[in-house]
């Protein structure tokens, strides 16, 4: 999916839905990246060339890179429902 620019961010790639978890990864196009608050064991780790991935479970709100809230509201098998407004 493809968010604003000033996220920070390319577009979102959803690489795996399991475990309760949703995979994510995306291209950093801003200087720096960061993420704060995903809950059910997110992570974070580097995919190469510029870009990272990340995990989050249902619950409250991540942050990324002080811009963006990604909430996962719900995960139902191989589907999930997110949540991406500007952080604040």
């Amino acid at each position: 999916m493809t968010v604003p620019e000033r996220y920070g961010l390319g577009p979102i790639k959803v690489t795996a839905i399991a475990d309760g978890k949703v995979d994510m990864a995306a291209q950093v196009t801003g200087s720096g990246y960061s993420v704060s608050g995903c809950s059910g064991g997110g992570g974070v780790s580097s995919e190469g060339a510029g870009g990272v991935g990340f995990s989050c479970g249902e619950g409250p709100a991540a942050t990324i890179n002080n811009a963006m809230s990604l909430k996962v509201v719900d995960i139902r098998d191989a589907a999930a429902v997110l949540d991406i407004e500007p952080a604040g």
